[in-house]
């Protein structure tokens, strides 16, 4: 699946996110994956994601300038693949 901009998103309940100089560790329970997230910027995005009707949404409150918006979908993309986040549920 791909990820639009519409899409409501969440950080994978069986992650843990870890800080780091560079960015953060994301690290998967239940497949064992470890992804380095180089970007204080998608940490950001991924932490605010759940608080947020959409992608759209989340990087408008993190203050992401929308030429920038194309990159961070296909970094989600990216995490959406490793199972770091999923489609959130409808309520």
């Amino acid at each position: 699946m791909s990820v639009t901009l519409d899409a409501a998103l969440e950080l994978h309940p069986q992650v843990a996110i870890r800080p780091e100089p560079f960015g953060a560790l994301a690290y998967h329970y239940g497949n064992r994956r470890l992804v380095f997230l180089k970007k204080p910027e998608v940490v950001a995005v991924i932490r605010a994601l759940a608080d947020h009707d959409s992608l759209a949404a989340a990087l408008l409150a993190c203050g992401v300038a929308e030429p920038r918006w194309p990159a961070f979908v296909r970094a989600l993309e990216q995490l959406e693949s490793s199972d770091v986040v999923r489609r959130r549920e409808a309520a």
